[in-house]
């Protein structure tokens, strides 16, 4: 049976929210001659839908709805099948990955309640039978839309280091701490540190990361 998450202090179990509400909703006024234009964008140069929606795990593993402008193209081979990320992401869609100007649409998430400004990120569902009882507990509290692992690395860290910090984020949640991952988080976009994209890179999908894992284990022991 899962243990209860024990709040860390007032500010988890009380302020963290309102903030969330208050930066969310202010942010949404402010973006929203941006967020209309990127909008338009989308739906110029890849089309409808302008967003893109995954479930994902959220608090306690409940699944959510995660909002994202679509940064890919609906190319398909031969049989009707999806072209691999790589192939159907264009230079529009780098673009607006290496701003993040694509996550913008997750404030109405953390208005909504499924996510939190500061956080570890939301992952795939197929994930979830990958985690080890420890590394679940990342899923105590609300996901982010940016947390202690963006700041140290986003993708760029394997995934051992990046359930790390999660877990480090969860166990100590601060006003302070969450301040300073929201400026350095700002600090990442601008130089656009860190950025990569699924499919490229050293960094396989967790699952069939895990999957390796399990079958290199089972080798050795035979």
């Amino acid at each position: 049976m899962k243990m209860q998450h024990k709040y860390y202090g007032l500010y988890e179990a009380y302020i963290k929210r309102i903030f969330d509400c208050i930066i969310a909703s202010m942010a949404l006024v402010v973006l929203s001659p941006i967020l209309l234009i990127t909008a338009l964008l989308v739906h110029i140069k890849l089309g409808s839908p302008v967003l893109f929606i995954q479930e994902r795990p959220g608090r306690n593993e409940k699944i959510f709805k995660l909002y994202k402008f679509r940064s890919m193209s609906d190319a398909k081979d031969a049989r009707g099948n999806l072209l691999p990320d790589t192939e159907r992401l264009t230079r529009f869609g780098r673009v607006l990955r290496s701003t993040s100007l694509d996550e913008l649409p997750e404030l109405l998430n953390i208005i909504k309640g499924d996510m939190s400004i500061i956080g570890p990120r939301p992952l795939a569902k197929q994930y979830l039978p990958y985690y080890t009882e420890e590394e679940r507990h990342r899923h105590d509290v609300r996901p982010g839309l940016s947390g202690l692992a963006q700041i140290h690395g986003r993708n760029d860290l394997q995934w051992e280091k990046r359930f790390q910090y999660d877990l480090q984020y969860v166990q100590h949640i601060t006003f302070l701490n969450d301040l300073s991952i929201f400026f350095k988080t700002i600090e990442r976009v601008i130089k656009r540190e860190h950025i990569s994209v699924r499919g490229e890179g050293s960094l396989i999908d967790f699952d069939l990361y895990r999957i390796g894992q399990r079958k290199k284990k089972n080798e050795d022991k035979n």
